[in-house]
């Protein structure tokens, strides 16, 4: 008789930790929204961006219920977190796969190999590339879209102006 005494105690407990948690909307919303960004960071490295959406979504809902926008109600912040979510989704989703991309980057201009100066071991023209051999790797040569030249010949010192990878956009000196 005491074994169930103890485990009605427990549920007790429990049904009061349950009720203060769902009393607090605000702060279920903060905790998803943390827990949520998290496991996007850890698991995903914010690579899928999916997560990232929905905590976003829920941060903000916390904010609303806290600053008093929204009422502290279950379904209107069950609604609220899907209109943050869908908002973020739309806002941020091209500039976000922009960025894993590097496509707005365009052609490395910060790396060390910019200024690099040899000669041409073959011709090279807009259409045909050349190849140099630099530190161990055979690199590609090709003339900038900022050369005038349409074509740059053998034995011409030429410089580094861009790079992609395994591959030198130059210009003749």
């Amino acid at each position: 008789m005491v074994h169930l005494t103890v485990l009605a105690d427990e549920g007790n407990h429990l049904d009061t930790l349950l009720s203060g948690i769902l009393s607090n909307p605000t702060a279920v919303w903060f905790a998803i929204g943390f827990a949520l960004l998290a496991i996007e960071i850890v698991a995903f490295g914010l690579g899928s961006g999916v997560l990232l959406f929905g905590s976003i979504g829920a941060l903000i809902t916390g904010a609303l219920l806290w600053l008093g926008v929204v009422p502290s109600n279950w379904l209107i912040s069950v609604g609220s977190f899907a209109i943050s979510t869908a908002v973020a989704t739309a806002l941020l989703w091209v500039p976000l796969k922009e960025m894993q991309s590097g496509s707005e980057l365009g052609r490395d201009q910060s790396s060390d190999f910019i200024g690099l100066q040899f000669r041409l071991g073959t011709d090279i023209t807009h259409s045909t590339p050349g190849v140099h051999p630099f530190s161990g790797v055979n690199w590609k040569v090709k003339i900038s879209d900022k050369s005038a030249e349409s074509a740059i010949v053998t034995g011409t010192r030429v410089t580094v102006v861009g790079v992609d990878p395994g591959v030198f956009y130059v210009v003749a000196d």
